[in-house]
């Protein structure tokens, strides 16, 4: 697996998750059901506030019946690049829990959280298996509720995109110079002890 020095300087963080990046040039390779489902399976595994397991993965693959649908939800920037990937997951979450006192469907503050520790998984999961993920937020919500066949009481937070890394040419000239892993801010403008420090800016 290909490492990143720039991300590496002063890290100790584990290579498998300094490695993960989003690229947005796939090659439009197919994907079976059954590597999928195990890239998916790591999903399954996250924590989750009382074990609920709100998230839930709908997905399709290149080739398929539900490909161009999953497609024309995403705004015309993300599908001008995703549409080489060889799947899309959305990725939903149940905003209510039955309750363990009564059954009765109550508020689950924590979905969107437990949903976003499965998607994690799923990308490191992914990049295990020598595949490409970029999640993307850019899509028409409502019609991706409407067009998955989601319950009410669920919403649809984010897009997986999987593929296999593409060349660098396909893409216009300004991602060009994007498809590279991005830095972060330091550690101590997100961490703090005691209290909230809001980041220092340079003057």
């Amino acid at each position: 697996m290909t490492s990143f020095p720039d991300r590496e300087a002063g890290s100790t963080v584990a290579p498998f998750i300094l490695n993960r990046w989003s690229p947005r040039a796939f090659t439009p390779d197919e994907i079976t059901q059954k590597e999928l489902l195990t890239i998916l399976d790591a999903g399954r595994w996250a924590p989750s506030a009382y074990n609920a397991q709100p998230w839930r993965f709908v997905y399709a693959r290149r080739n398929t019946s539900s490909w161009e649908r999953f497609l024309s939800w995403l705004i015309p920037f993300n599908r001008a690049w995703a549409e080489n990937a060889s799947a899309i997951v959305y990725i939903a979450s149940r905003t209510v829990t039955d309750s363990a006192r009564t059954g009765e469907p109550v508020d689950a503050p924590s979905h969107a959280f437990d949903a976003g520790a499965a998607s994690v998984l799923i990308q490191l999961q992914a990049n295990q298996n020598g595949w490409h993920t970029h999640p993307a937020s850019g899509f028409d919500k409502e019609l991706a509720h409407a067009g998955l066949e989601l319950p009410e009481d669920h919403v649809v937070h984010a897009a997986i995109i999987i593929g296999h890394r593409g060349p660098v040419s396909q893409l216009p000239e300004n991602l060009q110079e994007r498809e590279k892993p991005s830095t972060r801010l330091p550690l101590d403008a997100l961490a703090s002890e005691g209290r909230f420090i809001p980041p220092t800016t340079g003057s």
